[in-house]
């Protein structure tokens, strides 16, 4: 029996389509950056009301933030987080990372101050893609790499999945261990968040692609990361409930929950993220 499933207040359709989407990531790689005018005819909208909506994202996550920051025992696990001032912490991702509310986006505002995020996701990316990307992710020079793939891999179109288990896993190794070889960053994995079966069947644009989902195939990518010798963050249980009508996007209140296993498990005593410096004698340099 699915589980009861909270969703968000509907959305225009121009607010829903800049939530998951950013051409600027896009677009800086083919020439010089577009301005926020260009930008904003994108997505039918004048520049006014796209710096509104860009900034009415920005008070949700900090609003989200501020949530989690008063709950019980936040102040020990955001004390315990180990990310500090002066270093990068980059997000790599399909849409659940890419979402302007996205888990990253609100995560960015419980950071020391000094600690610069930036966020590489990509709406759609498989592990494949996310792989051909490794030059402008080492370009990034990230002392931390939030890595949540997957998803989009076990994409089913007219059943067939989109990317065979054994190149995820192939592409997701890769992906980590070139990246720790060419800028020393430290790497965090994230489960992918699950779907509900039923809202995706019933999600009409969906069906009439021949996309779906199999709750089992996203499990079995959980279970690879879980095997992985990094800290994995297992967001299953958090984001459990809270996706929007598609059955595989998340919530504002998903992606919250989401963060706040983040810290649940990045600072809790004992949560294995060694850093150089507090191992005994001299640390090195970073390659």
């Amino acid at each position: 029996m699915t589980s009861p499933t909270t969703t968000a207040p509907a959305q225009d359709p121009a607010e829903r389509m800049l939530r998951f989407h950013q051409p600027e990531r896009v677009l800086r790689h083919l020439g010089p950056a577009p301005d926020e005018t260009a930008l904003a005819a994108l997505f039918g909208l004048d520049r006014a009301g796209y710096r509104m909506r860009l900034d009415r994202f920005e008070e949700r996550n900090r609003a989200a933030a501020a949530a989690l920051a008063a709950e019980p025992g936040a102040a020990a696990r955001l004390a315990g987080l180990p990310f500090r001032p002066g270093e990068h912490v980059v997000a790599v991702g399909e849409s659940t990372t890419a979402d302007r509310l996205s888990w990253f986006e609100i995560l960015r505002h419980l950071l020391p101050e000094g600690v610069r995020c930036t966020n590489l996701a990509v709406s759609g990316s498989t592990t494949t893609q996310a792989l051909a990307n490794v030059p402008l992710l080492a370009f990034q020079r990230p002392d931390w790499v939030l890595c949540m793939l997957g998803a989009n891999d076990v994409q089913r179109l007219d059943g067939v999945p989109l990317v065979a288990a054994d190149e995820t896993r192939r592409a997701l190794r890769a992906l980590r261990d070139l990246t720790v070889r060419r800028a020393g960053a430290r790497w965090i994995w994230l489960t992918p968040t699950g779907v509900d079966p039923l809202r995706v069947e019933q999600y009409v644009h969906f069906r009439r692609a021949g996309l779906g989902w199999a709750g089992a195939d996203l499990d079995a990518v959980a279970e690879l990361l879980l095997a992985e010798p990094e800290v994995t963050v297992d967001t299953r249980a958090a984001a459990r409930g809270h996706v929007e009508e598609d059955g595989v996007h998340l919530t504002p209140a998903g992606q919250q929950r989401v963060a706040a296993a983040v810290l649940d498990a990045l600072g809790a005593p004992g949560a294995g993220l060694v850093r150089p410096e507090d191992l005994p004698g001299p640390a090195g340099p970073r390659p």
